[in-house]
């Protein structure tokens, strides 16, 4: 959607980024929150996100690996947001809740298309839509930083609905007791 725009205007633009600051794993809030899970991808591995998960590509969820779960967990929430979006807030591509409280995995392309082998649920982007919003970075806006956070909680979530930020950063206050994170780049020149 955005590789059409004129790089001039990712250009005029690059100064406009909410930074890392603004990610919900280093909201202030959650400080005191343990960092014991492991969160690891192999699309994560590289330099930069290859580009089959992003709009360039097929846009296909990057697979996800975790352990570290701690004993009090009764479910675990997986975000993935944009910390360089030319937005006042990182811009979230995926919101994945109710895992179960173990070590496990979400397979390459998995989010957006869970079912009974894998029963949790996914929560709204910022287009609203419920599944994963492949990367699209402006061309020109420079390289962007794609966090991607895992969260142990200490409930199931009581959402009405697909949850957007501000009800999963609120579950977040409430209920995270432990938290992993990794970060990996994509620039579109």
């Amino acid at each position: 959607m955005l590789k059409n725009l004129p790089p001039i205007l990712g250009h005029a633009l690059q100064g406009l980024r909410p930074g890392m600051e603004k990610v919900l794993y280093h909201d202030p809030a959650l400080e005191a929150v343990p960092e014991t899970l492991t969160l690891e991808s192999a699309a994560f591995d590289a330099p930069t996100l290859p580009q089959r998960f992003t709009a360039d590509g097929k846009g296909l969820s990057p697979p996800f690996a975790w352990k570290g779960v701690p004993a009090g967990a009764i479910s675990l929430l997986l975000v993935i947001e944009d910390a360089d979006s030319p937005t006042p807030n990182p811009l979230v591509h995926a919101i994945v809740y109710d895992l179960p409280p173990s070590d496990d995995l979400l397979k390459e392309g998995a989010i957006g298309h869970l079912d009974k082998a894998n029963p949790a649920h996914t929560g709204l982007n910022s287009f609203l839509g419920s599944s994963y919003l492949p990367p699209d970075p402006p061309p020109g806006h420079g390289p962007h930083r794609y966090v991607a956070q895992i969260y142990a909680l200490n409930a199931l979530s009581s959402f009405k609905g697909a949850p957007g930020r501000p009800q999963v950063r609120e579950l977040l206050h409430k209920h995270a007791i432990a938290r992993g994170m990794i970060c990996a780049t994509y620039v579109r020149h």
